[in-house]
């Protein structure tokens, strides 16, 4: 089921504040970021966020620890999963950072 769903010209800033303080939903982030490659063009990475914040109830970390990986399965293009328990552990230097090393 999807929750929420945002256009495109939202950016990391609006993601981020979206995210539950008490629920452990599946997210995924589609992130252009401004680096060039060799052949000059702009890269994108698609995010799997496994957001698990420690003020979740503890059967609801249990279900989604448990289902997460059956889950990320059923996606298609999923470049990079991060998990986070606070907003800080998904900042956008450590977006932009993982999806440069990658970019390599």
């Amino acid at each position: 089921m999807t929750r929420e769903k945002r256009q495109r010209q939202c950016g990391y800033e609006d993601f981020t504040p979206s995210l539950p303080a008490d629920e452990c939903p599946y997210t995924v982030y589609d992130f252009d970021f401004d680096f060039v490659t060799e052949e000059n063009r702009q890269k994108r990475r698609i995010f799997f966020v496994v957001w698990s914040p420690d003020t979740s109830r503890v059967r609801s970390k249990m279900i989604y620890a448990s289902s997460k990986d059956r889950f990320k399965r059923e996606l298609d293009g999923i470049q990079v999963q991060l998990q986070s328990t606070d907003l800080t552990e998904i900042g956008l230097d450590i977006i932009e950072s993982r999806a440069k090393s990658l970019a390599n």
